[in-house]
């Protein structure tokens, strides 16, 4: 019944010697010291012979903390992955497949071969046969390429079934029990089934006098073989799924729950079988049993050609003019050319988008065809790594299928026009009855087009989205000129969507209500609502959008105003601020009292006191000073009706006497109802407490016997400048 907690914090201090980053939210110090422990030693920095305690011969450091990992960043050249995959880490790696759940690269340079081969180890291990359900990449200025396709497809669960995934000089154990448990099921299938029915269908044909093409009679000999090989591409659980858009045809109705992982594609599959003849059927089965055959050269070695890793990720382009592939790989096998999934292949999904044309033809594209199928992690995150059209499409190519992905993050990529290369790629996923992606982000420091009509693009695309981010910094000045090819997105039909959290950060920009109005009609589920840094074209635009709002999504709960000039609209945020379904609201740096009176702050008071509905107010910014804080403790006040549970007045130049009266005026309202109050969350970031320390300090000591008070240190002599920026 007692706690460690003290215990581990100590051995922080007494080992690490460092201070330990928000520590203030660290709810487990076992946990967080055994995790950053083993990062630790891994990567070189803690060095254990300088403890006497750890400088033992029966002590490993690696092998005792990686049960507790669950988190783990690799850096620079990979040499973590080099030493976790090292043949005295094994039972490390076993640990880490069972316990971590999130995978960071950051800041990744170029690597040789040998390390690449460590790396698939390690992610076939971790993700395939592991637990790993994120993988997140940061700060790659200038990815390697053939790297950054092998993180990205062995991630989406592809890898090709013909290389051979050594460990310790043979294959994967993991995969070989799978593949004997598999070939044992397809073993007892064909015996309960036998092969008389084939024969008997052959002398059939035969008797009819129907000729058969070389490659059936070539086929029949091994019939057997190739129908349980067809049993196991069809139900096993490492096989891609194959696209039948017969199958899962797009309606304006679009089912919001969540549907089964089990057999969406496979049903698929067999239906599209069953549509065909039999014949038909049949001639596909030698180029089944032939990749069957292809993957027993696993059986033969660790390593039956040296250049495997790059046959996989990449093959050689058609072009005349693929010089960049010959420097990466001067060895890549030309049989891969036929089985290439690339951009102008009626198969992808980047076909006919202007976004997906090649240029220059310099690269191959990743082939799923050759590749085998395997667990895949469910959250995707790239952080400021410029993606070029070819990984554009090879990502696009990852995500038509990628079924069990949920979260997918693509921040600062400089997508440009390639943006729609992925978006055609969330098409084809869409498609999928079993898709689980609920959560797509964007941010650039450009937009190729209006945020609105991006919105729009990405909705049609996909409507199953329950959250859908939109951010840019900087209005691209040659956003007209439109790639050719593509169509409008202001003119896509938006079916109804799933849509429940939309954010849109414009890059100063004007908000046209007109353009956002099809989205808010197609999402009758809007529960939040944010918009950033937009500009209102006119006086009416503020009026039109609450309009909208409340004819189009009555279940909005939450609705957020950042950086939106809202001084002029005095009228509409009072009737926001009574509506009596929205639950939240934020008003940050909007400017609300820049040109107000007080009559206005009086009747914002007593709006928010008769709006029983209303739990959290957020007015950061909006230069309330000393004076407009105490008047707001009047919501609070006896004759309220009010449930607020949470104000947040960051960023109002409070100072520590105007803090001290608010708090002793809300004592006095506390006390006049009885100390019932349901006022729980004060949020006091960046105002200026440091002008009076002790008056800051006895208010801030009263006010924690009322509610829970966040706040910061902040440096108020940055305040003037932070003044003149917003003027």
């Amino acid at each position: 019944g007692l706690s460690t907690q003290p215990i581990w914090r100590k051995l922080w201090d007494d080992v690490m010697k460092t201070r330990p980053p928000n520590s203030e939210n660290v709810t487990c110090w076992r946990k967080k010291f055994l995790e950053t422990f083993f990062a630790n030693v891994l990567h070189g920095v803690l060095d254990v012979s300088s403890d006497w305690r750890l400088n033992h011969h029966h002590f490993s450091p690696l092998l005792h903390s990686s049960p507790h990992v669950s988190q783990l960043t690799l850096c620079n050249m990979l040499q973590g992955a080099v030493e976790l995959t090292a043949e005295h880490n094994q039972k490390v790696l076993e640990n880490l497949a069972g316990s971590l759940q999130i995978l960071k690269f950051q800041h990744l340079l170029s690597s040789n071969q040998s390390i690449r081969h460590s790396l698939v180890l390690l992610l076939h291990r971790l993700i395939h046969h592991g637990s790993v359900s994120q993988v997140s990449m940061y700060s790659w200025p200038v990815p390697d390429t053939v790297l950054l396709v092998l993180i990205l497809s062995m991630s989406a669960g592809f890898w090709r079934s013909g290389n051979a995934l050594a460990y310790h000089s043979s294959p994967c154990s993991l995969c070989r029990e799978e593949d004997k448990a598999q070939s044992q099921e397809s073993a007892q299938k064909r015996a309960e089934r036998g092969c008389c029915d084939e024969r008997e269908w052959s002398d059939a044909e035969n008797q009819k006098g129907s000729p058969r093409a070389p490659e059936e009679a070539d086929v029949e000999g091994n019939g057997c073989e190739a129908d349980a090989h067809l049993n196991s591409v069809l139900s096993g659980p490492r096989s891609p799924p194959l696209q039948n858009q017969e199958c899962s045809e797009a309606s304006s109705k679009v089912p919001c729950d969540h549907t089964s992982t089990e057999g969406g594609s496979s049903h698929c599959v067999s239906g599209q079988l069953s549509r065909h003849p039999v014949r038909k059927t049949r001639r596909r089965l030698k180029s089944a049993v032939g990749k069957k055959r292809r993957c027993l050269r696993r059986s033969r070695g660790p390593y039956a050609d040296p250049e495997d890793l790059y046959d996989f990720v990449f093959t050689v382009a058609r072009e005349d003019n693929s010089g960049f592939l010959d420097k990466q790989q001067n060895s890549a096998t030309e049989g891969e050319n036929a089985e290439s999934w690339t951009s102008s292949s009626p198969g992808s999904p980047c076909a006919g988008h202007a976004g997906c044309k090649k240029r220059g033809g310099s690269a191959g594209i990743f082939s799923l065809k050759a590749a085998q199928r395997f667990r895949s992690v469910s959250t995707l995150e790239l952080f400021s790594i410029p993606l070029t059209g070819e990984t554009c499409r090879t990502l696009s190519n990852l995500l038509s299928s990628w079924v069990s992905l949920e979260n997918l993050v693509l921040s600062y990529n400089g997508l440009g026009a390639n943006i729609f290369c992925v978006l055609s790629g969330l098409r084809a996923l869409s498609r999928h009855s079993d898709r689980h992606l609920r959560v797509v982000r964007v941010s650039d420091v450009f937009s190729h087009m209006p945020c609105v009509e991006l919105v729009r693009c990405i909705l049609s695309a996909f409507p199953q989205l329950h959250t859908l981010s939109v951010s840019f910094d900087l209005k691209n000045q040659l956003e007209g000129n439109r790639p050719e090819g593509n169509p409008s997105c202001s003119e896509a039909e938006i079916p109804e969507s799933c849509l429940e959290q939309l954010e849109i950060r414009f890059p100063r920009e004007p908000l046209h209500t007109t353009f956002l109005l099809p989205v808010l009609k197609a999402s009758k589920s809007l529960q939040q609502l944010s918009l950033d840094s937009a500009t209102l074209p006119h006086s009416q635009e503020f009026g039109l959008l609450l309009e909208a709002l409340k004819e189009c999504n009555p279940n909005l709960k939450k609705l957020s105003f950042h950086d939106v000039n809202l001084a002029e609209h005095q009228k509409e945020v009072l009737l926001l601020l009574q509506d009596p379904v929205l639950q939240e609201i934020t008003f940050s740096f909007c400017r609300l009292f820049e040109s107000s009176t007080t009559e206005f702050l009086s009747e914002i008071i007593n709006t928010v006191k008769r709006n029983s509905s209303l739990k959290s107010l957020k007015l950061p910014g909006n230069r309330l000073g000393n004076h407009r804080l105490v008047a707001l403790a009047d919501i609070f006040s006896e004759d309220s009706s009010s449930s607020l549970s949470q104000l947040d007045v960051s960023s109002n130049c409070i100072k520590p006497d105007g803090l001290l009266e608010f708090t002793k005026k809300l004592e006095g309202h506390i006390q006049q109802r009885g100390g019932q109050i349901q006022f729980t969350h004060l949020r006091l970031f960046q105002n200026w407490l440091d002008q009076d320390a002790e008056t800051a300090q006895e208010a801030l000591r009263r006010l924690k016997a009322v509610c829970s008070v966040v706040n910061d240190s902040w440096d108020s002599s940055q305040a003037f400048a932070d003044y003149i920026s917003v003027m």
